[in-house]
Formats: structure tokens, C-alpha cells, sequence
């Protein structure tokens, strides 16, 4: 893949990440509103659990297609009956609400820039810097996206360079400057270090 070369520079990075396939970026997703609310359930849960929570949460509407309309328009109950808590039910409508009035598209944000859209998309309640990270890398498929605040890549880092996570100032400078070194392919290195979190492995 076109990225190895680069991140094989970084000789702890590549002794990392030596056992693992070459990986894609996906993107070309149509329906960024429904990524994006994917990505604020699956906060603080389990690949399994987030996955049965996104499944019931499509079953409530027909063809399994929710608009924002149909999510705006769906009792807060209804949510709350799948499992959603109180908090997550206010974030799913903001979600809706601002995709209606905003006409949300990803041909919308195929325009702006990666900190373009963090800015544009965090400006609704509930949705934060990591939650658009996860929709660029993961939807959108922006290559240079590094998500500093993702615990599963400080574990990783810690594990592969041998940081302290204990002063969190100094563990994030560190992780940043590191980082740097990656760009423009920092969404792949994210991609492996999440693997390597995985296989307890560097």
C-alpha cells in the first residue's frame, strides 16, 4: 500500500505494525448523518454491544432507513425503549435536527477540510472532536486524521514507545510530536495502532 513505505520510517512504528495486513480507508459513505449518529452510540460501549444497540435503532424504521425527519419526528420513549440512555436520545435528535436544517450531505462536507468539518460538525450538542474523527477516518476516509484523544491509541502508543500515560500533558505533547512524523498518512498509523491495541502486541 502507497502508506507503508512513509510509516516504515518510524522503525518502532514498523516493527509494530510488521504482522498486519495492508489496510484501506473506506469512505465514499452517502449517508453521513446516520455515521455520525452510529459513532455517538457506540461512545463508552462494546463493539458487540454498540452494534445490537445501531441494529435495533434501524429496525424502528421501514426499510430499516432512518431520515432525519423520521428521527426527529420518533418519540424520545421509543428511543429509550432500544436501550439508548437520556443523554444519547438529546444527542441522536440534535444530530437529526441539525442534518434537516443544515441539508447535511456528504457531498457537503467532500468540500471543506478536515478541521473545516470538526469545526462545522462540532458545533452540535453532543458531538465532540473524537466523534468527527471517527467519521472522517472511518466514513469519509480523510487519510491525515490523528485521534489524540482515542484511549485505544494511547494504549497502543504507550505500549509501542514505551510512554508514561500518567502526566497527561506531557503523554499527549509527546504522542503529538510523534505523530507528526506520520503525516499525511496518519489515519492509517491510527488504523494499525488500533490493531495493535487489539493483539496486544509492540
Amino acid at each position: 500500500m502507497h502508506y507503508l513505505e512513509h510509516l516504515h520510517k518510524d522503525k518502532r512504528l514498523k516493527k509494530a505494525i510488521a504482522a498486519h495486513e495492508p489496510m484501506e480507508l473506506a469512505g465514499g459513505t452517502k449517508d453521513v448523518t446516520i455515521k455520525l449518529i452510529g459513532s455517538i452510540m457506540s461512545q463508552q460501549l462494546s463493539v458487540k454491544v454498540a452494534a445490537t444497540l445501531f441494529d435495533r435503532f434501524l429496525n424502528l424504521f421501514p426499510r430499516r432507513k432512518p431520515t432525519p425527519a423520521a428521527i426527529v419526528a420518533l418519540p424520545d420513549e421509543t428511543l429509550r425503549g432500544i436501550g439508548l440512555s437520556n443523554a444519547k436520545v438529546q444527542y441522536i435528535k440534535n444530530i437529526a435536527r441539525f442534518a434537516l436544517g443544515e441539508k447535511l450531505t456528504a457531498k457537503k462536507l467532500a468540500a471543506m477540510t478536515d478541521e473545516e468539518i470538526v469545526a462545522y460538525l462540532t458545533q452540535i450538542k453532543g458531538v465532540g472532536r473524537w466523534t468527527v474523527e471517527m467519521l472522517l477516518i472511518f466514513s469519509l476516509g480523510r487519510e491525515d486524521v490523528f485521534a489524540i484523544d482515542d484511549y485505544g491509541i494511547q494504549v497502543a502508543m504507550a505500549n509501542v514507545y514505551k510512554l508514561d500515560m500518567q502526566e497527561k500533558k506531557a503523554f499527549k505533547e509527546k504522542m503529538r510530536s510523534l505523530s507528526d512524523r506520520w503525516r499525511p498518512y496518519r489515519s492509517y498509523a491510527c488504523l494499525h495502532l488500533w490493531k495493535c491495541k487489539d493483539t496486544k502486541e509492540g
